[in-house]
């Protein structure tokens, strides 16, 4: 309806873009606050450790993948989108991430296989999480989403890979790991 109003030739295009904003940003941080909740009712049904994990595979994987990159990297993963994105960096930060999926695992007592699943999505969709995050900023000629974190490339690109990490966890956790929400 805002569209009527605003009188500008490519409407279809504009409602395009404001939808795929909510899908992209907001689904995933709604999903992410469902993945907290346990079976049962009440405050103590919430589970901080099923999000902070998740954050945690995450980091683990972005920065081991860094350092790992900066270390050893020399074949280049996606140039075209990423310049210095390397193959041994990606290499790195899974194996990483899987370590810190094997310790989580160990501390809350989970399920391994759960845990390196989640370390694997961690590692695989959230590199493709970033790396879609570059192809979106190059596509439009921005360097950064956003000022507020210099030298972080602004807040979108903290969030990346949780955006795309956690609809894929919900789905493990919903159909494949059996968590009953609702």
């Amino acid at each position: 309806v805002f569209e009527l109003f605003r009188a500008q030739p490519r409407s279809f295009e504009n409602i395009s873009i404001t939808l795929t904003g909510v899908f992209y940003v907001v689904l995933p941080f709604f999903l992410i606050n469902i993945i907290g909740l346990q079976p049962g009712c009440g405050p103590t049904s919430y589970n901080p450790w099923s999000i902070l994990s998740i954050f945690i595979l995450i980091w683990c994987n972005d920065t081991f993948a860094y350092l790992t990159g900066r270390l050893i990297g020399k074949h280049k993963l996606f140039e075209r989108i990423s310049p210095k994105k390397t193959w041994e960096g990606f290499i790195g930060g899974v194996f990483f991430a899987m370590i810190a999926g094997i310790l989580l695992a160990y501390f809350l007592e989970e399920s391994y296989v759960k845990y390196i699943t989640y370390a694997l999505v961690a590692g695989i969709i959230g590199t493709l999480g970033d790396l879609v995050q570059s192809m979106l900023k190059r596509s439009v000629d921005v360097k950064d989403s956003g000022t507020i974190l210099p030298g972080h490339g602004g807040i979108l690109d903290r969030f990346d890979a949780v955006l795309f990490v956690v609809p894929v966890i919900f789905f493990l956790e919903k159909f494949i790991f059996v968590k009953s929400f609702f």
